[in-house]
């Protein structure tokens, strides 16, 4: 048998690389991402004590689609060298691994070539490629900027509290985790014990905030100073983000009011309306939480998960179907009971293609968290709304939980893992990835098909 040299290997794995379409590409990339940092955080110095290659590879995925769902505990479990394995995870996963890797070519070539271009427009879900380099040049200025103030500001509380060594490293790590969206948290009750503290819920928020609005609105705001001068998706963004937060929040602070497990427990009504509007910005893929999130009433799990499901900005560390994917949906459901021809927003309209590519990321959306959510309820034994809101903070990559996290079964960890990258990647990339693009040879007649 003749050996095959090594150079020839190589050269093999080259050529079927470079034909990777960029969904593929970016899917590849958060998986390999995913299992190296399993292979980092199984190491003897990540951890305390051993830990398994089940929790290992659970939260390098959690890390890597910046999730934040944990079976152990952050804080305790991981050294300072695990804790730093998963900061490079959630920094990777939050950009996006394969932004990573061209602005590394940038940097060298001085040129992104075509296949890093669409590679690029791929991973922050964007149609053109005339201002990919000004947007990916931004990307790193302004995470680089809004963590390191971040941190500067979270230093503030807890270098008082907890020293310069522990405070400024708990600032960072905590600052780094909510830019990216990621939840992860160095305290095993998350953020509860600030739940009225004006500066950690401020800057916390604002950095998840930021974070989840999208890159390339941004970039739009940074080079225009009037709100009508934006482009439609950033005033979309914008003003999408100021509405579902303000209306989540005072229909939080309304069901949770009397709930002594919760803001009913608080003395003051200033404590009350911090925690309302944390937890009300927190669901769209943030996944730190103010409150015990299992003993909030159902009705207020159901509307954090409609939060979980709808998530951030398009190209941004957020996940979910997409505010912008939402609100198309809502004009496009508007304008068929007016009986308009075309949906308007800010006078502009939209074209099919965008409500029909807003309507498969919902369908295909919806259809992922339902199928998680059957899976479940074969493999797990909790209830039913504690088992849906796990899938959908998954597939959300939000992080948030009514605490059975820890209590899942292996099949169920795999159901988890699944549903944070689908999420991650996005539900329409993967849709294209599986699919077969097949041009019809035929022209048919159109159909009639009762609706409704």
């Amino acid at each position: 048998m003749r050996q095959v040299p090594t150079q020839e290997i190589v050269q093999q794995v080259e050529k079927r690389l470079l034909r990777l379409t960029p969904p593929q590409a970016l899917i590849l990339s958060f998986v390999g991402l995913s299992m190296l940092g399993a292979l980092l955080l199984k190491l003897p110095i990540a951890s305390h004590q051993p830990t398994t290659w089940s929790q290992a590879l659970f939260t390098a995925v959690s890390a890597a689609t910046v999730t934040g769902l944990v079976v152990v505990d952050t804080g305790s479990h991981f050294t300072l060298f695990g804790q730093w394995v998963l900061l490079l995870l959630m920094q990777a996963g939050g950009l996006g691994l394969m932004t990573f890797g061209v602005f590394i070519i940038y940097l060298s070539q001085g040129r992104l070539t075509l296949t890093h271009r669409a590679t690029l427009s791929e991973t922050l879900n964007q149609r053109g490629q005339g201002n990919l380099r000004r947007i990916l040049l931004w990307m790193f200025g302004f995470t680089i900027a809004m963590e390191a103030l971040g941190t500067a500001l979270l230093v503030v509380q807890w270098v008082p509290d907890m020293g310069w060594t522990t405070g400024l490293y708990y600032s960072f790590f905590h600052a780094v985790s909510a830019f990216n969206n990621a939840g992860f948290g160095l305290r095993p009750d998350s953020l509860t014990a600030y739940a009225s503290n004006p500066l950690v819920n401020t800057v916390i928020s604002a950095l998840f905030i930021s974070g989840g609005i999208g890159f390339v609105v941004i970039v739009d705001m940074m080079g225009k100073r009037r709100f009508h001068d934006y482009a439609l998706h950033t005033k979309i963004m914008l003003l999408g983000t100021l509405v579902i937060n303000v209306i989540a929040m005072l229909m939080i602070l309304a069901l949770e009011y009397g709930n002594p497990a919760t803001l009913g427990g608080m003395l003051h009504l200033d404590d009350r309306l911090w925690a309302a509007w944390f937890q009300a910005a927190s669901p769209r893929t943030a996944g730190f939480n103010t409150i015990d999130i299992g003993s909030v009433l159902p009705s207020t799990a159901l509307l954090i998960m409609v939060l979980m499901f709808i998530g951030g900005g398009s190209g941004s560390t957020a996940s979910g179907i997409k505010l912008s994917t939402f609100i198309v949906m809502l004009v496009a459901t508007r304008a068929f009971l007016r009986s308009e021809e075309r949906p308007l927003i800010f006078g502009r309209s939209l074209d099919s293609a965008t409500i029909l590519k807003a309507m498969a990321i919902s369908i295909i959306s919806l259809f992922c968290v339902v199928t998680g959510t059957f899976l479940l309820t074969i493999t797990e034994s909790g209830t039913f709304i504690d088992l849906a809101f796990e899938v959908v903070s998954a597939f959300g990559t939000v992080g948030l939980s009514r605490g059975i996290t820890a209590d899942l079964t292996i099949p169920g960890q795999v159901v988890i893992m699944v549903l944070m990258l689908v999420g991650r990647v996005g539900p329409l990339t993967l849709a294209f990835t599986l699919a077969h693009r097949r041009r019809a040879p035929i022209q048919y007649p159109a159909g009639q098909v009762n609706i409704g």
